[in-house]
């Protein structure tokens, strides 16, 4: 059995920014730079691709065979199912998880967030809950075991949609931690939703990508304080704009 799965979500049925993991980023696919950037991470066994069986996640597929990249197809809606289904065909022990409009994740802080995990022997840890890092470096890792009991008991809609929200909604079920900056930067955004979102991060890449090596959030931090422009691109976006509408729907799912 692989230690330590990241799997990383993607599915092209976006309504705000089609096709979005695909777009071309620095030459390559954001789905591409996504695998790259994990691909630096020291604690990672095994990076795959969990996608839905819709016919309109086709290309990741071809995406996947294309780059000899593992991959799992299984539920478009209940992503939470997803997850169970991939981290039970791949044999994941313990699940990195990660969505694929972070083309900036930071290994380094993912492997960060997997040491704390294994050193404090969590069910769930994380950098969200709450949020200090940008929007954008989110990093989540949780046992089988713990997926496996929320797949079986989460209902919520938010639940199903939003992998790790049972965890949350339920802490006296798990032992859970989180990773704190020292300095708190919830209010920035660098994750991939809408077209000023790939326009800051298109800028991003355009400075700091280089071939071989990955982006550090430190060095986009350096950027971005140097030339202010760049945070005013999507400044005006909310963080979690999908959770909550999602939250909305548990109104209606709560007999």
């Amino acid at each position: 059995m692989s230690e330590i799965v990241a799997i990383v979500q993607a599915r092209l049925s976006s309504t705000r920014l089609p096709h979005k993991v695909l777009l071309n980023l620095a030459g390559k696919p954001v789905l591409s730079q996504v695998f790259n950037q994990l691909s630096f991470s020291k604690s990672i066994s095994e990076i795959v691709l969990a996608t839905s069986t819709d016919s309109s996640d086709d290309p990741l597929e071809i995406w996947a065979n294309e780059n000899n990249k593992k991959f799992y197809r299984g539920d478009l809606n209940n992503v939470l199912k997803r997850y169970f289904d991939t981290a039970k065909f791949f044999g994941a022990q313990n699940i990195v998880r990660i969505t694929a409009d972070c083309p900036l994740i930071d290994p380094e802080i993912v492997d960060s967030v997997v040491h704390k995990f294994l050193e404090g022997d969590y069910d769930y840890f994380s950098n969200t809950n709450p949020p200090t890092f940008p929007d954008g470096l989110d990093t989540e890792i949780f046992t089988f075991h713990s997926l496996e009991l929320a797949f079986k008991e989460a209902k919520l809609s938010s639940e199903l949609e939003h992998v790790t929200s049972y965890f949350k909604n339920h802490p006296e079920k798990f032992k859970i931690g989180n990773l704190i900056s020292d300095v708190n930067y919830e209010n920035l955004r660098w994750t991939l939703d809408q077209k000023e979102d790939f326009e800051l991060i298109s800028s991003i890449y355009r400075e700091l990508y280089r071939e071989n090596s990955f982006i550090r959030w430190r060095d986009i931090l350096k950027l971005v304080t140097k030339d202010k422009k760049l945070l005013s691109i999507n400044s005006y976006i909310k963080r979690n704009d999908g959770l909550i509408k999602f939250l909305k729907e548990d109104e209606f799912d709560v007999d």
